[in-house]
């Protein structure tokens, strides 16, 4: 029972963190894509979606390939500040950011896409400054595109396997989440633990979802 709650709630810490940083970095990527009419503009919403049609071993190998110690940029991070990600919890929450970004950014692009040109501009003839107009205009009118992210980042990062296997390894207390755990006791054929796993993840992403969608049709 003790590894149980252990795992869960290394789950939900590291789904909690994730979606988190992926919300501060989602809205200025989700504002400069919706908005730049830069040249690459299309190369970059490449780099963000890749996670979406890319494999999880396979983003996961390469992370694990750049982040080893044994490896130019692993051995500068190690030896400059201290920071292995290879195998540890620092790793998983950078591995999470990575294979969930697509999933906090597309929403918030479309949400700012969306909008009526007349919004931001009417909003610079009052005077406004371009954080203000970001912060008091924009965003409270994607509020729902902004619940999407933050949802669908959480529940796809509870649920990720491969990239979290491949970066993290699986060491209880440290880097062993649910996903891995169900995997782990399958393999013993230990299907009521197992299930225990599986069956708290599917109620608590069930929750959410619901929540979710009666906070739209509230608004």
């Amino acid at each position: 029972m003790e590894s149980f709650l252990i795992t869960m709630l290394l789950t939900f810490k590291v789904a909690l963190i994730t979606t988190f940083i992926l919300l501060v970095i989602g809205i200025p990527l989700g504002y400069f894509l919706a908005f730049s009419k830069s040249k690459f503009t299309p190369i970059l919403e490449t780099i963000v979606s890749m996670p979406l049609v890319l494999p999880p071993s396979v983003l996961g190998f390469y992370l694990l390939v750049a982040f080893s110690p044994q490896n130019a940029f692993g051995k500068f991070l190690l030896e400059t500040f201290e920071l292995k990600l290879v195998f540890s919890f620092y790793g998983l929450i950078v591995g999470s950011v990575i294979f969930s970004l697509p999933f906090m950014v597309n929403p918030i692009q479309a949400g700012f896409a969306s909008l009526p040109k007349s919004l931001y501009e009417a909003a610079i003839t009052l005077g406004k400054g371009h954080l203000s107009i970001l912060f008091r205009v924009l965003l409270p009118n994607i509020s729902k595109s902004l619940l999407v992210g933050i949802v669908v980042s959480f529940a796809h990062t509870i649920g990720e396997f491969g990239v979290v296997m491949m970066i993290g390894g699986n060491i209880e207390g440290v880097t062993r989440v649910a996903s891995i755990a169900i995997y782990d006791e399958v393999e013993a054929l230990n299907y009521s633990l197992a299930h225990q796993y599986a069956f708290t993840l599917f109620i608590v992403t069930f929750l959410i979802l619901l929540l979710t969608f009666y906070l739209k049709k509230a608004k």
